[in-house]
């Protein structure tokens, strides 16, 4: 099951020379990686990234993220999956591109 990490287009250029996301400012605040379902990831580009005029939307694999990977609770309503370590490059299945938050669609 694929499931959704939103980057900005300079994390993504640093994601791929390192070969692993260790988190956005938020990630790294929070103490994991904040990832969406198809279902969420149109809301959270509104929510955290309107401002901003491109985007880069992974498709992740679930299931290749092991028991590091949770699912709970929002404040704010809804169950979010979060990523208690780095994401690997391995776990990418696609990469897309879009021209700002109101284009992302999955």
């Amino acid at each position: 099951m694929p499931i959704y990490k939103i980057l900005l287009p300079a994390q993504w250029d640093a994601f791929q020379a390192a070969g692993v996301f260790e988190g956005s400012p938020l990630d790294l605040a929070d103490g994991y990686v904040h990832l969406s379902t198809g279902e969420q990831v149109s809301g959270t580009a509104a929510r955290y990234f309107a401002g901003e005029p491109d985007l880069v939307v992974l498709a992740v694999d679930a299931e290749a993220l092991g028991e590091r990977l949770r699912w709970e609770e929002s404040p704010r309503g809804g169950t979010f999956p979060h990523l208690y370590a780095p994401l690997p490059m391995s776990a990418v299945l696609a990469v897309h591109r879009f021209p700002g938050a109101a284009a992302v669609s999955v």
